[in-house]
């Protein structure tokens, strides 16, 4: 009976979070390298205008990233070909150099914020772009492969008011 009653309390939690995810989707960093010029792009289509949403880029690594922190530039270019973009840095790892992020595995997935409690202006299709800014310390120049980052992906939520 126990049992039975967890695993129906676990099914309606997980259901109940993925009712508010309206966008979900990874892309594959091919073999674990993630070359400088490389864009990794998505594609939303937008029907409503009027609910919030919080935007979140989502990244898997392995134990071959060999940075505390990561820069992504995010692109967003809006149906009406309008387009902004955002540098963004996030932490990979805590002060001791210990990876952040959930994974009972060698790969660590990690959920960033983006964008918090927004619309979209426009129905219609949103693409989103991001591409990885790293460069070691005291180059300008990045290396050509950033290692160790397995996929990148996207996903939107919709807020409950």
């Amino acid at each position: 009976m126990i049992k039975n009653s967890l695993l129906l309390f676990l099914s309606l939690f997980l259901f109940s979070c993925s009712q508010n995810t309206v966008f979900s989707e990874y892309k594959d960093i091919n073999q674990a390298k993630w070359h400088k010029d490389s864009l990794v792009t998505f594609s939303f289509n937008a029907k409503d205008t009027i609910s919030k949403n919080n935007i979140y880029i989502n990244l898997r690594n392995n134990k071959d990233y060999e940075f505390s922190n990561i820069y992504l530039i995010v692109g967003i270019t809006f149906p009406n070909q309008h387009q902004i973009k955002d540098t963004l840095q996030y932490q990979m790892t805590d002060e001791k150099g210990v990876f952040l992020g959930n994974g009972f595995t060698d790969i660590k997935e990690n959920k960033l914020e983006y964008k918090s409690n927004i619309t979209f202006p426009q129905q219609g299709n949103y693409i989103f772009s991001v591409e990885q800014a790293m460069r070691k310390l005291g180059k300008v120049q990045a290396d050509d492969y950033l290692n160790g980052i397995t996929d990148v992906g996207i996903e939107i939520e919709k807020i409950k008011e």
